[in-house]
């Protein structure tokens, strides 16, 4: 049990920084402006339910597209430590957001649903995030590991839901100056997991046989010749 619960608070601190529901929380906003309250509520259920169902489908689907592309666990862990870190970093970084052209909020007005583009994917659902969930399948063992990714997964998907349906007051809570605050904070979190992920990944080249072997004969054979 203290092995299935640290299992799904390593998934809820890995995805909650890169998700930032609070950052899609004022591009909800921006997007969905001039929408009825009930119309607001549906997109923001539906933008969840897309998210965590486009996390599941890679994190079930992971370990088939590694065998399809032949790649090796190590080889996912530093890729996806190497893009959110680089998520992080330009998190870091102190340049304004750019601001939604009126164009876009005009547009996005007339679509019929906004849920799963762009509020699902790419800003929920980003390349970060299916990283990391394709990452997390690779070394989730049995029944149980993917069960609790699988909850965690779940529960980033409900804190989302929570956080865009009460968007407004979140955003009048924090103000700018807030979100900037905790998307600093979010970043630098995403910092620290990327270079786990990426130490992580070269420790398991270092003990993959296939990239030992070599080394452990070529040392023996030099000790055999002195």
């Amino acid at each position: 049990m203290p092995d299935f619960l640290t299992t799904v608070f390593a998934t809820l601190v890995s995805l909650l920084p890169i998700c930032n529901p609070p950052s899609t929380a004022v591009l909800f906003l921006t997007m969905a402006q001039g929408y009825p309250k009930a119309r607001q509520n549906q997109q923001a259920m539906m933008a969840s339910i897309y998210m965590a169902a486009i996390l599941l489908a890679f994190f079930f689907g992971g370990a088939l597209i590694m065998t399809f592309f032949g790649i090796s666990l190590p080889g996912v862990r530093i890729a996806g430590g190497l893009i959110i870190a680089g998520v992080g970093f330009g998190m870091l970084k102190t340049d304004p957001p750019e601001e939604v052209s009126e164009e876009s909020k005009q547009e996005a007005q007339t679509m019929r649903d906004i849920a799963f583009t762009p509020l699902a994917m790419p800003s929920l659902a980003g390349p970060g995030a299916i990283a990391v969930v394709i990452t997390m399948a690779s070394g989730a063992e049995g029944f149980a590991g993917h069960l609790a990714v699988t909850i965690g997964i779940v529960l980033v998907a409900a804190v989302a839901w929570v956080v865009l349906r009460t968007a407004p007051a979140v955003v009048k809570f924090l103000g700018t100056t807030g979100l900037n605050a905790l998307t600093r904070v979010m970043g630098f979190l995403l910092v620290c997991v990327g270079v786990q992920f990426v130490v992580m990944g070269v420790y398991g080249f270092f003990l993959d046989e296939s990239f030992a072997r070599p080394i452990i004969e070529m040392f023996d054979r030099l000790r055999s010749e002195v």
